[in-house]
């Protein structure tokens, strides 16, 4: 879906070229069995979102995967808009690495849009060969035309925060990105702007911290990721790491999407907090808090306070709006990013959560609800879970928004979503004012799905996004 030019590789030459391109038809995401009680793989469903189709929000496809329990989490591509002067290459393979197996599936779906079909599956041996890294996430295209991808640890569930590459052609294993024995300590979620020879990443946990659920105690024990590290991208070593004040567990990290940008966002899901990084003058990099979720104070949950609990965050192709979702809350929010040091609110809209009235957690001090928010019912299904993956749509006109965060922290925090499945919404964005309001006559209900409820995670379009795009 490349921009109208004689030459051109894949993507869109600008993040505001992006913003003319089509309208989403299909959407790619993974469902996941690991921890359902269902004995069946994780698949990859193709959903569609065109309003004048007949199939309009239906899953049109499903691809098994050849193995059992290997949890499915993020996908990226072969190649995107960081190989746009390149007119070889084109965005035709869809990478599916395993959270838990650390398998790499590579999807093809150049060939059929409507039924990918797998194209090569690689073993974990083969990354534990040539990288001694494990528990995969992360899958960004290089401008190289190499696949890079994030681990959380080692062969043996100790934390490991280094990165895989992968032959953009082949899919062949080539070794880490980072020298020997440079890996961070911890891993999650990274984002590179080579304009400013830096790349930056996450931590979450060691993959035996988080594996089996969340235990408070490894908080106070100090287990949880609490740092930003930033590498200097041409030379592949840590140069800085970041010590994030309220910010444990910093997940999802964004650049503006302008490339000559030297800031960003990260979203720090336990701390409830949203921190700004950016350059200094002298070159070095630092990090402020911009937003703070406040926690409520509760009576019938694991902990007397509940954190908003901030799991994905995305930012406009123009870098106005920042979004982002408070899975145990239940809320979406809008922010206005025009002065990035000073974010402002401009919608909110809650989708399910903890928090519900009539379920078993009662709030006893909020700091900023008047009263507890009404479950949601969207065409007759009351949704489990809260919001949590977002996608955007190109023209910033619609998000995408799936209920599921991780197959054993569902099970522990939103055990009805095991039974009833997660779900698909869409939300409509205001775009001049700013708001957001639900589309009620979309629902995608995975608790229907042929083998039994699924739980649907991450978003993809076939032609990129905001969230699999970086500009250079």
């Amino acid at each position: 879906m490349a921009t109208k030019c004689g030459n051109c590789g894949p993507g869109y030459s600008t993040p505001l070229e992006a913003m003319k391109g089509p309208r989403e038809e299909i959407v790619y995401l993974p469902c996941i069995y690991r921890n359902t009680g269902t004995e069946a793989p994780d698949y990859l469903a193709t959903v569609d979102v065109d309003p004048k189709s007949p199939q309009y929000c239906q899953v049109i496809h499903r691809l098994s995967m050849p193995n059992l329990k290997d949890e499915l989490h993020h996908s990226g591509w072969n190649t995107c808009s960081s190989c746009f002067s390149d007119s070889t290459k084109s965005r035709t393979k869809l990478v599916l690495p395993s959270f838990i197996s650390s398998r790499i599936y590579v999807v093809d779906v150049g060939s059929e849009p409507r039924a990918p079909k797998l194209h090569k599956v690689i073993e974990p041996k083969d990354i534990h060969a040539k990288c001694e890294l494990a528990f995969l996430h992360t899958s960004h295209c290089l401008a190289s035309g190499e696949v890079m991808i994030s681990s959380l640890g080692d062969l043996k569930g100790n934390g490991k925060g280094g990165f895989v590459l992968l032959d953009g052609e082949t899919f062949e294993v080539k070794g880490t990105w980072e020298r020997p024995g440079g890996a961070a300590p911890l891993g999650y979620d990274f984002w590179y702007q080579p304009r400013h020879n830096v790349m930056i990443s996450t931590e979450w946990a060691a993959p035996n911290v988080l594996r089996d659920g969340f235990n408070p105690a490894d908080v106070e024990a100090g287990l949880y990721g609490s740092h930003l590290h930033v590498w200097d991208w041409q030379r592949h070593e840590i140069v800085q790491t970041l010590s994030l004040k309220d910010g444990l567990i910093p997940l999802e990290i964004r650049f503006l999407h302008n490339p000559d940008a030297a800031q960003g966002f990260v979203g720090c899901a336990l701390s409830s907090t949203i921190q700004r990084f950016y350059k200094n003058e002298g070159g070095t990099w630092s990090v402020e808090k911009v937003i703070q979720v406040p926690p409520k104070k509760v009576k019938g949950w694991l902990l007397p306070e509940m954190p908003g609990l901030i799991t994905d965050i995305l930012l406009s192709l123009d870098d106005r709006f920042l979004y982002f979702s408070n899975w145990l809350h239940g809320d979406l929010r809008q922010y206005d990013i025009s002065d990035p040091q000073r974010p402002r609110l401009t919608g909110q809209l809650f989708l399910g959560g903890s928090i519900v009235k009539g379920g078993p957690v009662q709030v006893l001090e909020d700091q900023e609800l008047k009263s507890q928010p009404e479950p949601l019912v969207v065409k007759g299904k009351r949704v489990a879970g809260g919001p949590q993956m977002i996608q955007l749509s190109l023209d910033g006109k619609r998000l995408y928004v799936t209920t599921s965060l991780y197959s054993a922290w569902d099970k522990q925090f939103y055990p009805d979503l095991i039974r009833e499945g997660s779900v698909m919404l869409q939300v409509d964005v205001d775009t001049v004012k700013g708001g957001l309001k639900l589309n009620p006559n979309f629902l995608v209900d995975f608790g229907k799905e042929p083998l039994g409820p699924a739980l649907a995670h991450e978003l993809r379009y076939p032609g990129g996004d905001c969230s699999s795009d970086i500009w250079i």
